[in-house]
C-alpha cells in the first residue's frame, strides 16, 4: 500500500512518533534557608560540629511531599531521598537534571544538551516521546505536560541558588498528587523571599557553554520580595563519531517572589518568564509526499504566575489555598507548534489533632486548554482541545500507639478520557527507638491517557497510518513497599527500601485488524522488583562519605490479542544497576573539595554500554562574599548514557569556573 509518510513497514511508525514527539519531548524522548540578616555562608564553619548538621540536623528536616503537611524526615513512611541547597553547591550542578543526579533513587539519562529522560523505579522507556510517570512540582505548581504527560526539561528552570530542598519521593504519590505519580514524585521548593535579601551575582564559564544569573532581594513594610533574572548558552555536543550533534541551546528567564505574613495569614506570589531556542538533533530528514522537510529550531516560551495563602487557626489546624495560571509555547518546526493555558485551584485543609487521629483532606481542580497548529507530519485531532481534571482527597495518620502509626487515605480522581480514577494508600510505621524505623506501604496509583495517546493521527492528512487510541485506558500499578531508615551512630545514617510493582494496561501499538493502520491500545502488563538504599557516614568534623545503590529488575509481557511485538522491549531502556559514591571535603573555611564516582549499567534496548563518571568541584572563598569554584564532569572520559548509537549524544569531559558574589 503506498503512502504520503515514508515508512519502510507499519512497525517503522514508532520511529516516525518518536521524530515527532521527541522533536517536542527533548528526550527520545542539609542547609535550610539562612535568616534574612545575613547571607548565606558559602562554605561551613571550620568550629562548627559538621557530623551533627549534616547528619543528626538531616534527619530532623522538615519534608512535606509525603503527607501534604510538614514531619521530620526520619518519620516519613516512604522513601524520600532530600537534596538541599548545600549539596546543590557543593556539586557545582548548573541545571536542575544535574541536581537531580545527586538523588541515588532516579535514573537521569542526558540525550542532548538540554534533553534528559528521567525517571524512578524503571519503565523510562515506556512512552515514544519521554518518562511519563513522574510527577514534578515547583513551588507547588505540577509542570507535566498533559500532551504526554512528560516534562520539557529545557522550559523548567530555577535560580538554583534560591533552592531550598528538593524532596524526591520514589514509589507512587497518587493519593496526596493525583494521576501520574505513578513512579516518584519531585518537589521543588524554593526560599522564601526573607531568606534571599541581598544582591548576588553569578557567573559560569565552561568548555560548552556559560551561565549569568543575578537576584536582589529587599523589604518594603510588611512585604518581602525578590527579583531575578538568568540566562544560559549551551554549544553543540558530538556524537561517539565526532560529528555534530544540532542540539546547542540558549535560554532568558526572568522572575520574583514576593511573602508576607499579618496575624495568622501567610501570603506568597511567584511568577516565571523565560524564552528559549534550541536546536533539534536530526535523525535525518523527514520525508512527506516526497519532500524532505528539514528540522528548525525550537522556539519555547514559558509564563507563570502562582498565589498561595495559607491560615493557622487558633486550634493547631490550619487552612491553605493555591493557585496558578501556567501558559506554555513551543514550536517544532516542521511538525506541529503547541500552545497550551492551564488554569489550577488547590484547597487544603489539615485538621487539629483529634485523640490518635491526624486527618488532612483537600480538593482540586485543572482546566487546560490546548492549541495545536497540525502540519505534514503529525496531527493532534481535533487541533483545539479543552481537558478538565478534578479530585478530593483525605488521609488520616491514626496512632496505634506511641511507636506504631497507620496512615490510610484516598483520592478520586476524574479525568476527560477513564472517567473516575481512585487511588488508595495505606502506610504503616514502627518506630523501634528514636534512631530507627520500619515502614510498610500498599498503594494504588495510575497514569491518565494523554492528548498523545488518543489525539494523534500520522501524517497529517488521510490516509493515516496511525490512528490514535481511542480505547486506551488508563495504565495501572499495584505497588507493595517494605523500607527501613536508621541512625545507628550520630555519625552515621542509611536507608533501605524493597519493592514490588504489578502494571497492567500498559500502552502498547497495535495493529488494527484490517491491517491498514496502527492504533493505540493498553494491552501490556508486567512488573518490576527492586531495592534502593543510600546512606551518610561523617568520618570527622571535615569530611563525610555518601553513597547510594539500586537495583531493578523488570518483566513486560503481551496480553492476549496484542501484536505489538516491540512491546516488552521498553523495559530495556532502565539498567539494572546504578551506584554512587560521593567525596565531600573542607580543609578549612576557605576550601572544600567534593569528588563523585556514578557507575550505570548498560541499558538493552537499544543497547548503551554501561559506564562510570567521574566528576570534582573544588571551591574557594577568594572574600568571605565572593567564591570561585572549578567544577569537572567526565573527568575519566567520554560515555553516551541514552539511545540508539546513530543518534546518541556523547559526553565529553567538561570544565568550568563559577564565580558566586553575595552582597
Amino acid at each position: 500500500m503506498h503512502h504520503p509518510l515514508s515508512v519502510s513497514r507499519p512497525c517503522a511508525l514508532a520511529v516516525s512518533v518518536a521524530i515527532a514527539l521527541g522533536a517536542a519531548a527533548p528526550a527520545p524522548a542539609a542547609t535550610l534557608a539562612q535568616p534574612a540578616t545575613s547571607p548565606p555562608l558559602l562554605l561551613p564553619a571550620p568550629q562548627a560540629d559538621f557530623a551533627d548538621l549534616s547528619i543528626e540536623e538531616l534527619a530532623n528536616i522538615q519534608v512535606t511531599s509525603v503527607s501534604r503537611k510538614p514531619e521530620r524526615l526520619q518519620d516519613a513512611p516512604a522513601s524520600v531521598f532530600v537534596i538541599t541547597n548545600e549539596d546543590i553547591r557543593r556539586a557545582g550542578a548548573r541545571s536542575l537534571p544535574e541536581a537531580l543526579r545527586l538523588a541515588p533513587n532516579l535514573q537521569v539519562a542526558q540525550t542532548s544538551s538540554y534533553g534528559y529522560a528521567i525517571s524512578a523505579r524503571g519503565l523510562n522507556g515506556s512512552s515514544n516521546s519521554a518518562p511519563n510517570k513522574l510527577l514534578v512540582m515547583i513551588d507547588g505548581r505540577s509542570v507535566y505536560a498533559p500532551l504526554f504527560s512528560g516534562v520539557f526539561w529545557d522550559m523548567q528552570d530555577v535560580m538554583l541558588e534560591d533552592v531550598e530542598r528538593i524532596e524526591v519521593i520514589s514509589g507512587p504519590g497518587g493519593t496526596m498528587w493525583g494521576v501520574n505519580a505513578v513512579n516518584g514524585v519531585i518537589n521543588i521548593t524554593t526560599r522564601s523571599a526573607a531568606a534571599t535579601a541581598g544582591s548576588l551575582a553569578v557567573l559560569g564559564v565552561g568548555s560548552d557553554g556559560a551561565d549569568l544569573a543575578f537576584r536582589q532581594g529587599g523589604k518594603r513594610g510588611d512585604i518581602d520580595w525578590r527579583v531575578y533574572g538568568k540566562t544560559l548558552r549551551r554549544s553543540a555536543g558530538e556524537l561517539e563519531n565526532g560529528v555534530r550533534v544540532n542540539d546547542a541551546w540558549r535560554q532568558a528567564q526572568i522572575g520574583f517572589r514576593a511573602d508576607w505574613a499579618r496575624g495568622g495569614d501567610t501570603f506568597s506570589v511567584n511568577g516565571n518568564v523565560l524564552r528559549g531556542r534550541l536546536e533539534q538533533p536530526e535523525p535525518g530528514a523527514i520525508a512527506v509526499s516526497g519532500t524532505d522537510l528539514r528540522l528548525g529550531d525550537i522556539d519555547t516560551e514559558v509564563a507563570n504566575l502562582t498565589g498561595r495563602w495559607q491560615h493557622a487557626l487558633a486550634d493547631g489546624g490550619s487552612l491553605s489555598v493555591q493557585a496558578y495560571l501556567d501558559h506554555t509555547r513551543r514550536a517544532v518546526p516542521p511538525t506541529f507548534t503547541e500552545s497550551l493555558s492551564i488554569a489550577d485551584l488547590q484547597f487544603q485543609h489539615t485538621l487539629p489533632l483529634q485523640g490518635a487521629h491526624s486527618l488532612v483532606w483537600g480538593a482540586n481542580y485543572r482546566h487546560s486548554w490546548d492549541r495545536v497548529t497540525n502540519s505534514e507530519v503529525i496531527a493532534f485531532l481535533p487541533a483545539r482541545e479543552q481537558q478538565a481534571w478534578a479530585s478530593l482527597f483525605a488521609q488520616d495518620e491514626i496512632a496505634l500507639r506511641p511507636d506504631l502509626s497507620l496512615t490510610l487515605g484516598a483520592r478520586v480522581e476524574r479525568n476527560d478520557y477513564t472517567g473516575n480514577e481512585l487511588l488508595p494508600t495505606a502506610r504503616l510505621s514502627w518506630r523501634l527507638d528514636p534512631h530507627h524505623a520500619l515502614w510498610t506501604a500498599v498503594s494504588r496509583t495510575v497514569r491518565a491517557p494523554t492528548r498523545l495517546d488518543v489525539d494523534a493521527y500520522i501524517p497529517g492528512r488521510p490516509p493515516y497510518l496511525l490512528q490514535g487510541g481511542r480505547a486506551v485506558r488508563a495504565e495501572v500499578a499495584k505497588v507493595f513497599e517494605l523500607g527501613y531508615r536508621g541512625q545507628p551512630l550520630p555519625g552515621l545514617s542509611y536507608s533501605a527500601t524493597v519493592f514490588h510493582n504489578e502494571y497492567d494496561h500498559l500502552r502498547t501499538q497495535e495493529i488494527d485488524p484490517t491491517f491498514t493502520f496502527l492504533t493505540f491500545g493498553s494491552l501490556m502488563q508486567g512488573r518490576a522488583t527492586g531495592i534502593e538504599m543510600w546512606g551518610s557516614y561523617q568520618l570527622n568534623r571535615a569530611w563525610r562519605l555518601s553513597g547510594g545503590f539500586t537495583a531493578l529488575h523488570e518483566r513486560l509481557r503481551l496480553k492476549a490479542g496484542s501484536n505489538d511485538a516491540a512491546g516488552p522491549g521498553t523495559a530495556g531502556k532502565d539498567p539494572e544497576h546504578t551506584l554512587q559514591l560521593r567525596s565531600n571535603y573542607t580543609f578549612d573555611e576557605r576550601r572544600e573539595l567534593e569528588v563523585a564516582v556514578r557507575k550505570v549499567a548498560a541499558l538493552e534496548n537499544p543497547g548503551v554500554p554501561g559506564y562510570w563518571a567521574l566528576d570534582a568541584r573544588f571551591g574557594l572563598r577568594l572574600r568571605p562574599n565572593l567564591e570561585l569554584s572549578v567544577v569537572g564532569q567526565n573527568l575519566n572520559g567520554s560515555h553516551g548514557e541514552y539511545g540508539p548509537v546513530a543518534t546518541r549524544l556523547e559526553l565529553e569531559r567538561r570544565v568550568g569556573v563559577k564565580l558566586v558574589w553575595t552582597h
